[in-house]
């Protein structure tokens, strides 16, 4: 199954606190239960302006409804064509 990037404009995202962070977990975990197993969280990066989701998808549709019906911006989300890490210069 495809993987994903999503990036996330989020003004001050560097700032949440980490009961806004678990806030926002809850309501994107339960937003995942209501449209099955299809997608997956897989994890996310928070900087200071802008949080990086990685997710696990059918296509970037079901990303995109996923933003949609939780109320996320998904200002960009891009298919990941490989995964390198330093293991790979061997």
């Amino acid at each position: 199954m495809p993987k994903f990037v999503i990036e996330r404009e989020i003004p001050g995202a560097g700032k949440l606190t980490p009961e806004q962070l678990k806030a926002i977990s809850q309501t994107s975990c339960g937003v995942l239960r209501e449209m099955g197993p299809q997608i997956q969280w897989i994890h996310s990066y928070v900087t200071d302006e802008k949080i990086y989701c990685v997710y696990i998808a059918p296509d970037e549709e079901t990303v995109r409804k996923h933003a949609q019906t939780g109320g996320f911006p998904a200002n960009r989300i891009s298919q990941v064509r490989a995964v390198i890490d330093p293991t790979t210069s061997e």
